[in-house]
């Protein structure tokens, strides 16, 4: 259903499909063993996208990502007229928020550097034959 979910339709030739994947569903059983409510849950499959995101589509460095995800998660520089955060963190507690930082910290930035690979560097086409 995730594959279907995130419109994967290389999964079996694309080894980055098959890493999105990957990285997805594992974010979403981490999320449910944590008990997450439908709505914590939809909240940090959001905030996975986000960081994913930023790499993937705007090229951010690894700093720039935790200033980006830091920015998101505590609305810090919004005025009183903008939204106080991207995200509505609010159902989350401190404990669960410490957690969220701890498996994006162990699933994406200690790994930032692959990931920077999977979606930035060019590789040629693989050449399957018999010899």
């Amino acid at each position: 259903k995730m594959e279907e979910f995130l419109n994967l339709t290389q999964l079996k030739t694309s080894f980055k499909e098959t890493i999105l994947l990957d990285y997805y569903t594992a974010g979403f059983w981490w999320a449910k063993e944590m008990d997450f409510s439908l709505i914590q849950l939809s909240e940090f499959m959001d905030l996975l996208n986000f960081a994913l995101e930023n790499l993937s589509s705007k090229h951010m460095t690894l700093g720039d990502n935790l200033k980006e995800l830091e920015r998101a998660m505590t609305a810090i520089g919004e005025t009183e007229s903008e939204e106080k955060s991207l995200f509505d963190l609010s159902s989350f507690t401190t404990e669960q928020a410490k957690a969220i930082i701890d498996y994006l910290v162990t699933s994406l930035f200690k790994h930032y550097k692959a990931y920077e690979y999977l979606f930035h560097s060019r590789r040629e086409e693989p050449v399957i034959s018999n010899e």
